[in-house]
């Protein structure tokens, strides 16, 4: 029992010297309340009798051990601010970027240059001399049609044209004798313009069976199909013995001296492609290896059917392994203008606004954040995403975003904190 006494009255003095603290800090009057307090709990236990009347004094004393600790939480001073714990975060110099894209589109190769040639008569046609996929050169020939009738027509042409050189040869000299006699007065000039009259029409129908004849000799060669140029035979349309007219389709030439690949692209995406930009081409037989190529040629109209605008490229280069007919890929780069792109990390949605991002922005002078309410752009590689609402050349928070609070004060790594016043002592110096 003795002990407990003990260990009871050193817990009040403990109690008088915090008190006494307690009126260095406060005054007086803190000073006495704990004081009183003091008394009471003295007189609770103790009361004013002998102290062989104490009871209960083990459970008394646990509350009195417990009494200096709230009275000491109670006394603190209330303005005294808690404090604020500096968090080391990982941050980012956002800066304005030109983001370069590229978009492809499936296309074919086709020649430049590719004709339909086609007989300038009709006709049955009884020789083809070519295959699809043969090799030809200017002047040879194709196919042919049966040229009996104009042959017939060309013989009975040059005879017609005989005889009318016999008349003309008569009415010339008959002309000649009748102008001797005029001069010798013995005809009138009446008869002698009538024979003058008969030479010119003589000379004449010489002329026009002349031009008939070469016109027959003309029809007469085009029963032979020719090729105008050095190329390819892509297409046949007509097979022996059929009986085609003039102009109709009969062989499909494509010249290999300029080969080109044409894209079909949607519209939206016209504003994008311009007239000579080059482009890249890769061939899908032909592995990774990309062909240099130009946008030669767009359509000013859509396709009725697809809805879609004919882009034809030219190629530049790799004429020999573009064969025509295979698949290749048109690769158009595109130049956005510049845009500011942050980490995925650094944005985050608070609790109670959802729906609106932001990003925590490092105030260099003061060392602490504040939250920015950005707008989200198209994500981009390396696990970035263009925002808007913050500007070049700020610090963002990139990472541990979730554990920051408005106004914390930060810690940012050692280099950056040396860029950060490096900056901030420049910026003192330009201010006058």
């Amino acid at each position: 029992m003795t002990k407990s006494i003990m260990l009871i009255t050193a817990a009040l003095k403990q109690i008088r010297f915090q008190a006494a603290l307690l009126q260095l800090e406060k005054g007086p009057l803190v000073c006495a309340y704990a004081k009183q307090r003091a008394d009471l709990c003295w007189s609770s236990l103790f009361g004013d009798g002998p102290l062989s009347l104490i009871v209960n004094v083990r459970g008394k004393f646990l509350a009195c051990l417990l009494l200096p600790l709230t009275m000491f939480l109670a006394c603190t001073p209330q303005d005294r601010q808690p404090h604020q714990i500096v968090r080391p975060v990982k941050v980012v110099r956002i800066g304005d970027e030109t983001a370069a894209g590229v978009m492809s589109f499936a296309g074919e190769v086709r020649a430049r240059y590719e004709t339909t040639l086609a007989f300038r008569v009709s006709g049955k046609m009884i020789h083809r001399f070519v295959e699809v996929g043969d090799l030809v050169h200017k002047g040879q020939r194709l196919a042919r049609l049966d040229s009996n009738d104009y042959q017939l027509g060309t013989d009975a042409l040059h005879a017609q044209l005989k005889s009318a050189q016999a008349e003309q040869d008569f009415a010339r000299d008959d002309l000649t004798r009748y102008r001797e006699l005029l001069n010798l007065r013995v005809i009138s000039p009446a008869e002698f313009d009538r024979r003058e009259t008969a030479y010119i029409t003589a000379r004449e129908r010489v002329a026009a069976l002349k031009a008939q004849l070469s016109q027959a000799t003309n029809q007469l060669q085009y029963t032979d199909l020719l090729a105008d140029r050095d190329g390819v035979v892509t297409a046949l349309e007509a097979e022996i013995g059929q009986v085609v007219a003039a102009g109709q389709p009969i062989v499909k030439l494509a010249r290999l001296d300029e080969k080109e690949i044409h894209i079909d692209i949607p519209e939206q995406r016209m504003a994008e492609i311009e007239l000579h930009q080059k482009v890249r081409v890769t061939l899908w037989a032909g592995g990774d290896r990309q062909i240099t190529a130009r946008i030669r040629e767009i359509a000013a109209a859509a396709d009725p059917a697809s809805r879609t605008y004919r882009v034809k490229a030219t190629l530049l280069e790799g004429q020999d392994e573009a064969r025509l007919g295979k698949t290749a890929t048109v690769w158009i780069p595109l130049t956005t203008p510049s845009r500011i792109a942050v980490p995925l990390s650094a944005v985050f949605t608070p609790q109670n606004e959802p729906g609106r991002p932001r990003v925590w922005v490092v105030d260099e002078q003061a060392g602490t954040v504040r939250s920015v309410l950005v707008q989200l752009g198209e994500a981009l590689d390396g696990e970035r995403i263009v925002v808007a609402g913050v500007v070049s050349g700020q610090l963002v928070v990139s990472a541990g975003v979730q554990r920051l609070a408005e106004g914390q004060a930060v810690r940012v790594p050692e280099q950056v904190a040396m860029a950060m016043q490096g900056s901030v002592a420049e910026r003192k110096e330009d201010q006058p």
